[in-house]
């Protein structure tokens, strides 16, 4: 079977199409990925209110906010390993009840220390529910062009979920106690913990081999070192032990690498990325485009509201409206495919939708909110367009028996990406903008333009000001140049895509259900 232009698709005989069941089934998992995904921005707005309860020392608070997404990265191979061998369905269920216990223990944390706790635990019913959502798709829906809406569902939902964190908490905690941000999780969890086993069957590898115990611990130090320096380096800026922890994860993936190519059961089987079935040039594909999406957002988020001056309640209302054109650009992608577009056409079109997003933010200065909103749907749509295919196409590629680590790989792709993107694009920003700050301002205002903020109001008012002005305006000038930047890599994976992709073989095997 042709699935489109130049990319040939073997599929099993008459793939059944899925029922109500399936589609309701999907429903659930949805509402539970989103509440994951809310999880990452949650605490924007509840940590004041945190802050004067718990009184969190600096560096607890920023444990507070990182530590969830710290676990969750980790653990996400493990997990999608261990789903394959216990039952995906069976993972999904105790992911949910540790989410919806860690819910409540975070909802009533009396110290720091607890609530950082809760959040960690958090973090492992995420890496157990993110995988299994998406490798429950693949085993459910065995009509490919089902299972390309589902996942184009699955990814507008993985978006807009981080949109919408933000935003839910701020309403929440308006109108209840900063502990009612965690508490909305329950129902979702609960209703998730009653229909699985009435919608959705059982799925696992029959012959996964013995768990590999080694290759857990090695996964964890390959990615948390990475993760963590990354993002230290995008907010702190380059500094010799941010360095020194990126070095020791990658010395840490080489030796995961090593163990996975000769362990008799390996977490991630080599045969995943061997032949012309998609797989790793997919990885690699999701990874520059969750790059390019992170990074952009490191730039807007602070644009609205240092360079417009909108507080952080405004400025993520305002940051919903590009969900809209999100909402359209996986449907479209998945028509354009089944309609018999190539699929490497597709993806390509979607990276250079994203840069031409990067494209729109050269035009913005210090007062173009709606440039600024416009461009970020553009690009945001052109990364969910490039996200949905090639999620799509990696879990094609996997036999259905190892749907849950092709999941994790996808997923960690994701994180790993994000991290570099606000390290590398941050970088690049943040040195134009010391470049751009004149010597004579004050220390604290040529590092951040949040410095600057912060300076500024403890200046005469017309000082002020023009520091203010001059900080507005280098900051600006970063972002345009980081943007420069994001479109050559864009542009490049553009080309890649469509020389990786044209000629990829799928083989997609049958669920297999125990």
């Amino acid at each position: 079977m042709t699935n489109s232009p130049g990319t040939t698709t073997t599929h099993d005989p008459a793939p059944e199409r899925a029922t109500r069941k399936e589609w309701t089934a999907l429903g659930v998992l949805m509402l539970a990925l989103m509440l994951v995904s809310m999880d990452v921005s949650v605490l924007y707005f509840a940590i004041p209110s945190i802050t004067a309860d718990l009184e969190p020392t600096g560096t607890q608070q920023l444990w507070m906010f990182d530590i969830y997404a710290f676990v969750l990265a980790g653990l996400l191979i493990t997990m999608g390993s261990l789903g394959d061998r216990i039952g995906r369905r069976r993972l999904l269920m105790t992911g949910a009840a540790a989410f919806g216990a860690a819910s409540v223990l975070a909802a009533y944390a009396d110290s720091a220390e607890t609530l950082i706790a809760a959040r960690a635990l958090l973090g492992i019913g995420g890496a157990t529910l993110m995988p299994s959502t998406m490798a429950l798709i693949r085993n459910m829906f065995r009509n490919a062009g089902e299972r390309a809406k589902a996942i184009g569902i699955w990814q507008t939902v993985l978006v807009s979920g981080v949109a919408l964190g933000s935003v839910m908490s701020g309403i929440l905690v308006e109108h209840f106690w900063w502990g009612s941000i965690f508490l909305v999780n329950l129902p979702a969890m609960v209703l998730l913990l009653v229909l699985a086993p009435v919608l959705i069957p059982e799925f696992k590898d029959p012959d996964p081999g013995r768990f590999d115990w080694i290759g857990v611990p090695l996964s964890m130090a390959a990615v948390l070192p990475v993760v963590y320096g990354l993002k230290e380096i995008a907010a702190e800026g380059i500094e010799l032990s941010y360095v020194a922890s990126v070095a020791v994860g990658l010395v840490f993936a080489a030796l995961f690498v090593h163990r996975q190519r000769t362990a008799a059961s390996p977490m991630i089987s080599p045969a995943l990325f061997r032949g012309r079935n998609g797989f790793g040039s997919a990885i690699s594909l999701i990874l520059i485009s969750s790059l390019t999406m992170m990074g952009s957002a490191y730039f807007t988020t602070q644009y609205l509201q240092s360079v417009l001056g909108m507080s952080a309640m405004e400025s993520a209302l305002w940051a919903l409206l590009p969900s809209v054109l999100i909402g359209f650009a996986a449907p479209v992608a998945t028509v354009l495919v089944q309609r018999g577009m190539n699929r490497a056409h597709v993806v390509a079109t979607g990276f250079l939708i994203s840069a031409a997003g990067f494209a729109l933010l050269l035009f913005v200065g210090t007062d173009s909110l709606w440039v600024v909103l416009v461009a970020a749907g553009v690009l945001a749509s052109g990364a969910v367009i490039v996200g949905s295919q090639l999620t799509d196409l990696a879990l094609g590629a996997a036999p259905a028996e190892r749907a849950g680590s092709a999941s994790s790989l996808v997923e960690t792709g994701n994180e790993f990406g994000g991290a570099i993107g606000m390290a590398l694009l941050g970088s690049i920003g943040n040195a134009v903008y010391h470049a751009r700050m004149p010597d004579a301002a004050p220390a604290v205002a040529r590092e951040t333009l949040g410095g600057a903020t912060v300076v500024a109001q403890e200046l005469p008012e017309r000082a002020g000001t023009a520091l203010l002005t001059t900080a507005r305006e280098a900051f600006t000038s970063g972002m345009h140049v980081a943007a420069v930047a994001a479109m050559v890599l864009l542009i490049g994976a553009a080309l890649a895509a469509s020389a990786a992709l044209r000629r990829v073989r799928v083989v997609e095997l049958s669920p297999s259900g125990v």
